[in-house]
């Protein structure tokens, strides 16, 4: 268990995107397995290396690095960076953090066990949670309408049979296995066991976007990684999802000064600010070689920015300063 068992993607491009030099102060938003986090050690004496999981799982599965004198590991979602490095006695380095990465979405380690209920392909219950805490995917799908179901499935999976496949849930609940999702959504939708895409694939994706509030802690961690890099600090962010790479792309566009200006037909409704990212570096996608060997890298794209002097355009949360021992550390 102490061993990175998941290769992370596009590892060489992301270390090059941060460019990590000794004494440097590194975050890595989303800790799982531990493997960007081990290769940024790897790659050069840091000054410290901060690892959030909302998943318990994860800090534990690293609990061989967890007594480093160079590594803190916080049991935190990452949209709540700031306040977790503040219970941590971490304050000095808010707002000068060198390099942060984030692996967006369910990782690896959470789809293999079938208990989490991650995964159409073998039996669970039907959960998804990441953080084990709060509505389960089981809980929402028996308990929401037909049009917010469908609502779900087609805005957060790009699901065309949203409705058809809603309907049938409404109809067939309570639903409490993914096996039973799994084999509705294939009897809705026609199962032709002969291709490579499984029919399930976007309604648990959707679902689990969804429990998990996916999309809305993405927007807050990027926002909280803009206030905690000091200038010159560079972001790396590997997503897997269109709407996770949109928002990043947005996000980063917008940062960097390159969102529409005003017109006559819609005007500009405020004074632009300063940019407070350098226009981010293109797009980077998985190796076809690197693709051969890790499968999951196919719908990865990379995308990274460098801070500037400006100021946050996010404003700054307010949360207690107070230390807390709930979560795990060890620096």
């Amino acid at each position: 268990m102490n061993a990175a068992p998941h290769n992370p993607v596009l590892l060489a491009e992301v270390l090059a995107a941060l460019r990590l030099a000794p004494g440097d102060i590194y975050v890595d938003a989303t800790l799982g397995a531990g493997g960007y986090l081990r290769a940024a050690r790897t790659a050069a004496r840091l000054g410290h290396a901060y690892g959030f999981d909302r998943d318990g799982t994860a800090i534990a599965l690293n609990s061989d690095i967890a007594g480093a004198d160079d590594v803190t590991l916080i049991a935190r979602p990452f949209a709540e960076m700031e306040a977790g490095l503040a219970d941590h006695d971490c304050s000095p380095v808010l707002g000068g953090v060198d390099a942060i990465a984030f692996d967006i979405g369910v990782s690896s380690m959470q789809i293999d066990q079938p208990e989490r209920g991650f995964s159409f392909q073998s039996d669970g219950p039907l959960d998804m949670r990441m953080g084990q805490d709060g509505m389960t995917a089981a809980d929402f799908i028996n308990s929401a309408s037909e049009a917010e179901i469908a609502d779900v499935l087609f805005q957060l999976g790009d699901e065309p049979g949203a409705r058809r496949i809603a309907r049938a849930i409404v109809n067939d609940r309570p639903l409490t296995r993914t096996s039973e999702l799994a084999r509705l959504v294939r009897s809705v939708l026609g199962h032709q066991p002969a291709k490579k895409s499984d029919p399930a694939t976007r309604s648990f994706q959707a679902l689990r976007i969804h429990v998990n509030d996916e999309l809305g802690q993405l927007d807050a961690g990027l926002e909280a990684a803009e206030r905690l890099l000091r200038p010159g600090g560079r972001l790396a962010v590997v997503s897997f999802h269109s709407a996770e790479d949109r928002r990043v792309k947005t996000f980063l566009r917008d940062r960097a000064g390159g969102a529409p200006a005003g017109s006559r037909h819609m005007p500009a409704i405020a004074r632009p600010r300063d940019p407070s990212f350098e226009r981010p570096a293109r797009a980077i996608r998985a190796s076809e070689a690197e693709i051969a060997a890790n499968p999951r890298a196919r719908s990865a794209t990379l995308r990274a920015a460098v801070r500037t002097a400006a100021t946050a355009w996010a404003a700054t949360p307010s949360f207690s300063t107070a230390p807390s021992f709930s979560t795990t550390r060890s620096a």
